[in-house]
């Protein structure tokens, strides 16, 4: 017995690191013991007491976490965030003013929280809590609360910031449906980071020699603000036609281009999403959705008429010593965009523009990143390491649409150009410092600078504008 008692050791000390949180490794552990039962090592009734004494002594199951059978894998991830901003902005109504005409200062933080992982028969699941209602932004003010009573709630609530369904039946294809990240290959010259689509997508990709090949098509739907209507005229969708390479040309090298295609369907709704898209401000104020003006639509900010837009983001991935270097890009123009001016003019009025201003249709980007590339943006955090980013930013007021270009650089508008730079140092594997500024100018003084931002509403036109900001972010 002596040798089966060594087994039988040998069997919980398996047994004892078999033991971890989940019904999954408790039937491991019970299959191991029919093994060895099967096996003559140990006799059907030392399987049986062995399973009683394992069970006894919580080796099975050392945890009180019991997760569905479907459950495949399970991983944690999120982030904390603290910032400093300053935002300043030059109103040109006010003539005559030096310095910035309206500013604000304010301490912030975020905070997103998720949960995602792999299901059984090639199928995957995220879902992630986040701070702030404002979909291109999870941050919140601190002290900015309704209530008089100092460290207040109000603002301080949580939401569903991801919740997704996806499937993989093969390597090469796999389509996910519910509010997932951004699953386009884009600069946020066109997306803001935070913008989490909702609807469908199916994502194909192949190899070629040196070269991934892939193709992304989404059906993002934008507004279902009358779901009584029927498909397609009670819902506003925004479909996406993407094709990329990605091309290894030398160890060293590679190159990186992906064109998308932009348009709109399924119009119908009586909001002012569906009215011709302005852009212009009265007396210097951005009277969009909230105005008390009985031609609110004569100033409207949120338009999506008249756009068919093609955008091809492009970078260059190089070494630098023993230092990884981007040059970057990305280059739109709408197909639609004299149309959309003309629309503009007509819908303003001749007290506001005097005739349409053609050819303002196109918007690009350029920079440089270097150094552990994505920190900036808070993809990667290894101790020690950091990343220098700067672009140069054009983006004319008829060229994109205004409701998912950034909302930090350049406030969300169109009509501005300037340049933004950014830092970042990791000062652990999980602790990441970064200080970012941008500067921009409006760029056609005849127009005003189109597009809704609730961090400075007040204001178009924008003649100049400036933010500071510095940051620490744990994440995990």
């Amino acid at each position: 017995m002596k040798p089966i008692k060594t087994c039988q050791t040998l069997g919980l000390t398996a047994l004892a690191t078999l033991a971890a949180t989940t019904q999954a490794h408790s039937q491991s552990a019970e299959a191991l013991i029919n093994k060895l039962v099967q096996k003559g090592v140990l006799t059907e009734k030392e399987g049986k007491d062995l399973m009683t004494e394992s069970s006894d002594t919580n080796l099975v199951s050392a945890s009180k976490w019991r997760l569905n059978e479907a459950i495949k894998s399970i991983g944690l991830f999120g982030d904390v965030r603290f910032r400093y901003e300053y935002r300043g902005a030059d109103n040109a109504a006010k003539s005559g003013a030096t310095g910035d005409d309206y500013a604000r200062e304010r301490f912030r933080y975020a905070f997103r929280l998720g949960l995602k992982g792999d299901l059984f028969d090639n199928f995957y699941y995220g879902l992630r809590l986040e701070t702030s209602t404002n979909p291109r932004s999870p941050w919140v003010t601190f002290g900015d609360d309704t209530s008089s009573t100092p460290s207040a709630k109000n603002s301080d609530g949580i939401n569903i910031g991801q919740a997704y369904l996806g499937w993989r039946p093969a390597s090469w294809y796999e389509m996910t449906v519910g509010k997932f990240p951004m699953p386009l290959y884009v600069t946020p010259m066109v997306w803001d980071t935070d913008i989490n689509p909702e609807g469908a997508v199916e994502k194909l990709k192949f190899s070629a020699g040196n070269a991934n090949l892939f193709a992304n098509f989404g059906q993002f739907l934008y507004q279902n603000a009358n779901p009584s209507s029927e498909l397609p005229s009670g819902d506003t969708f925004m479909l996406a036609w993407q094709v990329g390479a990605d091309v290894k040309l030398t160890k060293n090298i590679s190159v990186k281009i992906a064109p998308v295609l932009y348009n709109y369907t399924g119009f119908g709704q009586t909001n002012l999403l569906n009215e011709p898209y302005v852009g212009e401000g009265a007396s210097g104020l951005n009277v969009g959705l909230t105005s008390t003006f009985t031609n609110a639509v004569h100033y409207n900010q949120s338009g999506i008429n008249d756009l068919l837009v093609l955008e091809v983001p492009a970078e260059v991935n190089f070494k630098v010593a023993k230092y990884n270097a981007r040059a970057f890009g990305d280059f739109a123009y709408n197909f639609q965009g004299n149309s959309r001016a003309r629309a503009a003019a007509n819908e303003a009025g001749p007290t506001i523009l005097s005739h349409p201003y053609l050819g303002e249709d196109k918007a690009y980007q350029i920079g440089l990143g270097f150094g552990n590339l994505g920190l900036v943006y808070g993809q990667t955090s290894k101790k020690h390491t950091w990343e220098a980013r700067a672009y140069w930013q054009h983006i004319e007021q008829y060229a994109l649409d205004v409701n998912l270009i950034d909302s930090d650089f350049f406030e969300g508008r169109a009509n501005l150009e300037g340049v933004y730079t950014a830092l970042a140092y990791s000062f652990t594997d999980s602790i990441i410092g970064t200080v970012r500024y941008g500067y921009a100018h409006r760029i056609n003084n005849n127009l005003g600078t189109g597009g809704t931002n609730p961090d400075l509403p007040i204001l178009n036109p924008v003649n100049q504008y400036h933010l500071l900001q510095l940051d620490v972010t744990w994440r995990f």
